[in-house]
């Protein structure tokens, strides 16, 4: 009986913790990245109706001019329709860039933190309650660090520290953990720390990483617009007033 009463109190707070759970995503910075990523859907899905549109379009005007020069008949109208219909199929259902979460290393800064961020949607069930938490702290700074990214050269070295967190660093950390078994998550290394400690420490150490490069490229354009109101006040001060 006491067995039996342990099981129920188990089955009882697991469904609590669920229910707690999906309560918490449902606001703050989870909700604002399941509004991102739905964002992100609905761009790439009509970029892919409008391929589809094109290539359509372009298949009705060179079956309209094969007409003009030549008779195709009912039969040469049912191939060509046929082949539109099979091209837009094609194109419709071809695996896109969000088949998979990754993050490319060929893009855009600004493309690059949108891609970092799906990927953090996409993979923050797989993580541990403590690593949900210090993702939606990184996912937070990524506006700011869009802001700021989106105007510097790729090439630029903060720039390139941030691309290479968000493309090789975190992504890899993050799918090393996922092959661990969850058996062996529990257990402590030589240090005393297991892999969701670990975890938990090299995501806090991503966060303060891009939070780092935010701030010293804010402070950059910060510099930038004291040293612009200096000029212009002494180059088109009035005579006394302070330089």
């Amino acid at each position: 009986m006491s067995t039996e009463l342990t099981r129920k109190v188990e089955r009882t707070l697991e469904m609590v913790d669920r229910v707690n759970r999906s309560l918490d995503e449902r606001g703050g910075e989870v909700r604002a990245q399941r509004r991102r990523e739905r964002q992100r859907v609905n761009r790439a899905l009509g970029r892919r109706l409008a391929t589809v549109g094109v290539a359509v379009g372009v298949i009705s005007v060179i079956t309209i001019i094969v007409g003009l020069l030549q008779p195709i008949g009912i039969l040469g109208f049912l191939a060509a329709v046929g082949v539109a219909i099979g091209i837009a199929a094609l194109l419709f259902f071809w695996p896109g860039e969000n088949a998979t979460p990754t993050v490319p290393k060929d893009v855009g800064n600004a493309e690059m933190v949108q891609r970092f961020d799906s990927f953090l949607y996409k993979t923050r069930r797989a993580l541990p309650a403590p690593a949900q938490t210090v993702v939606d702290g990184i996912s937070a700074q990524l506006g700011t660090l869009k802001a700021t990214l989106e105007r510097v050269d790729p090439l630029d070295p903060d720039a390139q520290d941030a691309r290479r967190l968000m493309s090789v660093h975190l992504p890899g950390l993050v799918e090393r953990y996922v092959h661990v078994p969850p058996a062996y998550r529990g257990e402590p290394d030589v240090e005393g720390l297991t892999v969701d400690q670990r975890l938990v420490e090299g995501l806090g150490a991503a966060k303060s990483a891009l939070g780092e490069v935010s701030e010293r490229l804010a402070k950059r354009d910060m510099d930038a617009f004291q040293t612009q109101g200096r000029f212009i006040q002494s180059r088109y001060g009035e005579p006394g007033s302070p330089a």
